[in-house]
């Protein structure tokens, strides 16, 4: 019995994390950039035995979100995999999130300050654009389509196994590898989209679907663990008779 009841409540651990994660990608799913997470779980044995459940660990879905336009005049997206490098006080990070914005000297950060690396718009700059090749361009009063800067993005050999450090910041880990630094636009790599954004790929109906399931069968492992616990109790009953 105690073998059963332990079965039954690894389960509801197991929905409850499931639960938790979906909560937070649906908390997320309005966030450019966001990652929508998974949970990996695992039948724990003793040979032939099923004992229960336990969590593995959970990892970012980099599946492409959709790229929709913005009225950000410097927000860019990724067409295809990688990640823009930013940094702050001294440290690095990898985002898809493009929503940035021209601060005072002439850096362009999101709006935790984290910086995009490589670009600086001149303070003469009356127009900007990027092209899909990753050149940063500007018109000034007395040049046009002059270019100051062309931005790189990084790809990772494992970028499931990066680790989130914020709703759409990542850092690698010795599983995920270390970055490399790839030219938009050539021929089989991203490319850059101007005036637009990622939209998180989290799917509100499949969510919501999930959150269904997770439900069902955390109620289906509660009454496992109220039915291992009235069998024990039951046989101590007996025992004691």
């Amino acid at each position: 019995m105690n073998r059963a009841m332990y079965a039954a409540a690894s389960g509801m651990a197991a929905q409850q994390t499931q639960l938790e994660i979906v909560a937070d990608n649906l908390a997320n799913a309005e966030v450019a950039g966001f990652k929508g997470a998974a949970a990996t779980f695992a039948d724990v044995r003793a040979g032939e035995i099923g004992l229960g459940t336990t969590t593995l660990g959970r990892h970012a879905l980099f599946a492409q979100g959709k790229l929709v336009k913005s009225s950000g005049p410097f927000d860019v997206a990724i067409d295809g995999p990688g990640f823009f490098v930013v940094e702050r006080d001294g440290h690095r990070a990898y985002t898809r999130n493009g929503e940035f914005a021209r601060e005072p000297d002439g850096s362009l950060r999101n709006s935790a300050g984290w910086r995009l690396d490589g670009v600086r718009i001149p303070g003469d700059a009356l127009a900007v654009r990027v092209e899909r090749d990753g050149r940063v361009a500007i018109d000034t009063a007395h040049d046009r389509d002059r270019t100051i800067a062309r931005l790189r993005l990084a790809t990772f050999p494992a970028p499931e196994a990066m680790r989130p450090a914020g709703a759409t910041l990542f850092v690698p880990t010795d599983a995920s590898g270390r970055a490399r630094l790839v030219e938009p636009g050539a021929h089989g790599a991203p490319s850059i989209a101007f005036g637009m954004l990622e939209r998180s790929n989290v799917s509100i109906v499949e969510s919501v679907m999930q959150i269904l399931s997770a439900q069902r069968a955390y109620e289906a492992n509660a009454k496992g663990v109220q039915a291992a616990d009235e069998m024990l109790r039951i046989a101590n009953n007996l025992h004691r008779g």
